[in-house]
């Protein structure tokens, strides 16, 4: 169980995934979380540097897709402006946000990645299908919901015993 909470790759912020080598791999789409993981999770909208970087995305030849838990209100609020799809009450980790988000980029598993700040959802979800999964730090813990600050309980729990088998080898950042 606790392996399947291993990303395939950790990164800071999205600015730090290298885009151009996972195209090369033969990556097009990108799913990505929004709070947390973008921006903050009561941040209304995005950041210049963030629109920046969904223009960068969109140059290397990405398809690019929120995949949220959160309500139609929030995620559409936040992605309708920037012309970017959404899949919103995702109940990540379930396997049909993902199914749903891959069909609407026209991407097979092989193609797709997920972007997320939470291992319990974003990770685990995308590992169960075989996509390539990247785990950011989280932008504002002091934002989050009572739920996702119990998943993160879970998370430091898991870590741990990754450590001990030798299976995580990042030290834990504090934010």
């Amino acid at each position: 169980m606790f392996e399947m909470l291993i990303p395939k790759l950790h990164v800071n912020t999205v600015f730090d995934i290298d885009l151009e080598q996972l195209y090369a791999d033969g990556y097009r789409g990108i799913i990505t979380d929004l709070d947390n993981t973008l921006v903050g999770a009561r941040a209304p909208e995005a950041t210049p540097e963030l629109i920046e970087w969904f223009a960068k995305v969109k140059k290397h030849g990405f398809e690019l897709i929120i995949v949220s838990n959160n309500n139609m209100n929030r995620v559409s609020l936040f992605a309708t402006p920037l012309d970017i799809k959404f899949v919103h009450a995702a109940r990540k980790p379930s396997n049909a946000p993902f199914r749903k988000a891959m069909k609407l980029m026209n991407c097979r598993d092989d193609q797709t990645i997920v972007v997320g700040d939470q291992l319990l959802t974003d990770v685990y979800g995308g590992n169960r299908l075989g996509l390539f999964t990247v785990l950011v730090l989280p932008i504002a813990l002091n934002e989050e919901g009572w739920r996702t600050k119990f998943n993160r309980q879970v998370e430091r729990l898991a870590r741990q015993r990754l450590r001990k088998k030798g299976r995580w080898a990042e030290e834990e950042r504090n934010k």
